[in-house]
């Protein structure tokens, strides 16, 4: 049973950090046998929650085989699908990967309706798909929360949305509606597009928790701490997560050459969880969210414009989400009551991050670029504070000293590190 409490999710009465795999195609795309191994290999790292597209995610790699939740007629790059007469065969598969996910004690994490499915959002004037009618909505969200309540999921109203009209809007309040009508008991969220910072204000009193997306805009990385700190700042105190960092290895959108690396995922992960964003983070790899084959097709270049996945065989492997669960494991055994940000700037940098837990007994400041500190805004020095420094590319720790009364030594980090502070009675 999951709830929230305060910034927090709680399982079983017990603080919960959501760590979440991108897996939006996994109805579509991946077999029996591909799921278990990759369910089998995410259990071992630590992960807790898979997130899933309900539906055919539009920018998915193409699947090596055909099995679609509705009847579909295509007429050139225009489908159409029959949203009267779901598939049952899918639907059932759907159910047991769902099973096997629970076996594995990880949580799914569904959306009910992607962009691409309803009128006037972004993704919808680009889509190759037919809209849902509004009145074709109770009937598909009813069948499948009912089918699905048992396997106790998160459910995301939306994916990947934007908020454009009163039409795009009433579309989600009924998705909304219904859903909670049938399993009243869920955690309920929206997945909303890159860099967005708000939901249409009828839903913030509605929602367990926000999700925000800091994305892959390569001119946009900064929200992944903006969001959550000025949300924040505003007084929102329910739990916040970035459930879409940028991907390791997604290029940068918008056919911009390069891609992100393992240090970057790292860097939106914990400047999201340093900055109010600490109820959980998601990770992504590019090459497990569209479930791509070598030599299958790739995406849509009126989407978002990114480069070629990795095989899916190759991206489950990843040296980056190691990383995260090491974040998971630092916050869940540091700060199990939480981290709250602290609203300071050190060195002049505001991508450095400090957060505390919230009796301002612990401190946690990531620094993306090793340097030594002044911690005297802290109100720490040598006397009343003893330092641990987390080399986070090797994932060891060690002891940090003073170089004078509140002046931390630079340590001996190459890459991106945390350092942890605790103060002394």
């Amino acid at each position: 049973m999951l709830l929230t409490k305060g910034n927090q999710i709680y399982k079983n009465d017990k603080p919960f950090f959501y760590l979440a795999d991108t897996c939006w195609s996994a109805f579509t795309n991946i077999t029996l046998n591909e799921w278990k191994y990759y369910l089998d290999y995410r259990a071992s790292q630590g992960f807790n929650v898979i997130q899933i597209n309900i539906l055919s995610q539009w920018d998915a790699s193409k699947a090596t085989f055909e099995l679609l939740p509705f009847p579909i007629t295509r007429n050139k790059n225009h489908y159409s699908y029959d949203y009267s007469k779901p598939n049952l065969k899918y639907f059932a598969r759907a159910e047991k990967m769902l099973q096997m996910v629970r076996e594995h004690n990880m949580i799914p994490a569904l959306v009910l309706l992607w962009s691409n499915y309803v009128p006037d959002t972004w993704a919808g004037k680009i889509a190759f798909n037919n809209h849902f009618a509004y009145d074709e909505l109770e009937n598909y969200v009813s069948f499948v929360t009912e089918k699905f309540k048992r396997f106790s999921p998160i459910y995301f109203v939306s994916g990947d949305t934007d908020f454009p009209t009163e039409k795009a809007i009433n579309y989600y309040e009924k998705v909304f509606e219904v859903a909670k009508q049938h399993d009243p008991d869920a955690l309920y969220s929206f997945h909303i597009k890159g860099r967005l910072a708000e939901l249409p204000e009828q839903f913030y009193k509605k929602i367990d928790f926000f999700s925000y997306q800091s994305g892959h805009n390569f001119a946009g990385q900064k929200t992944a701490f903006s969001i959550p700190f000025d949300l924040r700042k505003k007084g929102f105190t329910h739990p916040i997560i970035n459930t879409e960092p940028c991907y390791e290895q997604i290029s940068y959108s918008r056919n911009i050459y390069g891609r992100y690396t393992a240090r970057d995922v790292r860097q939106a992960s914990w400047s999201s969880v340093l900055s109010g964003a600490g109820a959980g983070i998601t990770y992504g790899a590019h090459g497990i969210w569209s479930w791509h084959q070598l030599g299958q097709k790739f995406g849509l270049v009126a989407g978002e414009g990114f480069d070629f996945p990795f095989d899916w065989r190759d991206a489950l492997h990843f040296n980056g989400a190691n990383d995260i669960a090491y974040l998971k494991k630092i916050v869940s055994s540091l700060f199990e009551n939480g981290i709250e940000p602290v609203d300071v700037l050190l060195k002049k940098e505001i991508t450095i991050r400090v957060g505390s837990d919230p009796q301002r007994k612990r401190y946690i400041i990531y620094l993306p670029t090793n340097t030594n500190l002044d911690v005297s805004n802290l109100g720490l020095n040598d006397e009343n504070s003893h330092a641990r420094v987390f080399y986070l590319d090797e994932r060891t720790s060690h002891p940090l000293n003073y170089l004078n009364k509140t002046l931390l030594q630079m340590s001996r980090a190459q890459a991106d590190s945390i350092i942890v502070l605790e103060k002394e009675d």
